[in-house]
């Protein structure tokens, strides 16, 4: 029997949870069984165990992994302030992102399971969706980030609202026009409070 190095089972975990985040956003946490996930990883079944003690716990740590990934990737790359904000907002309510299930947010592919799992998991993704406000929010209100990061959390539910509706319309015009909608609504809102 080969053993493999703990570097080799520390790069085979990371595997499996990428894909599993992948697979999770295209099909759903019910939707995605375990040997489906492995197959993805290009492993067997008996490999999970060695690796996760249950489905569950790999749900949360994509959950999470997705949710890190996504504050790294979008919301701290963007422009500072309110710029970013918009480019944020723009990018998230494209068409591009609704069409791309797999490689997009998982709060709009997600949160209507993610209501339904274990506390586990759904700490897992409080904690990572946290690290994702309070970037929003430090663009905000840069002098006080704490004090927006309600308004950006509400920020974030109009967004993910908005994309899954539009996922879900077989009209495509009216989808595109749900989308440049939800860019207004966002931007409005983020307009909101800061009139004098």
């Amino acid at each position: 029997m080969v053993r493999y190095g703990k570097e080799h089972k520390a790069e085979t975990r990371r595997r499996i949870i990428e894909t599993a985040g992948r697979r999770f956003k295209q099909d759903g946490i019910d939707g995605s069984g375990v040997s489906t996930l492995m197959k993805d990883a290009g492993l067997t079944n008996g490999a999970f165990y060695a690796h996760f003690e249950s489905k569950d716990a790999l749900v949360a740590t994509a959950i999470a992994d997705q949710l890190t990934a996504q504050a790294e990737s979008v919301v701290a790359r963007a422009a500072p302030g309110r710029a970013g904000i918009e480019q944020i907002v723009r990018g998230y309510l494209s068409p591009q992102h609704r069409d791309s299930f797999g490689d997009g947010c998982p709060n709009a592919a997600l949160l209507d399971e993610i209501g339904r799992c274990t506390d586990t998991t759904r700490q897992a993704y409080t904690d990572g969706v946290l690290v994702l406000i309070d970037g929003i929010a430090s663009r905000m209100a840069p002098e006080a980030p704490s004090s927006a990061r309600v308004k950006a959390l509400s920020l974030l539910g109009l967004l993910a609202g908005t994309l899954q509706l539009s996922r879900a319309l077989t009209d495509r015009q009216l989808a595109e026009e749900l989308l440049e909608q939800g860019v207004a609504n966002a931007l409005a809102l983020l307009e909101a409070g800061q009139r004098v």
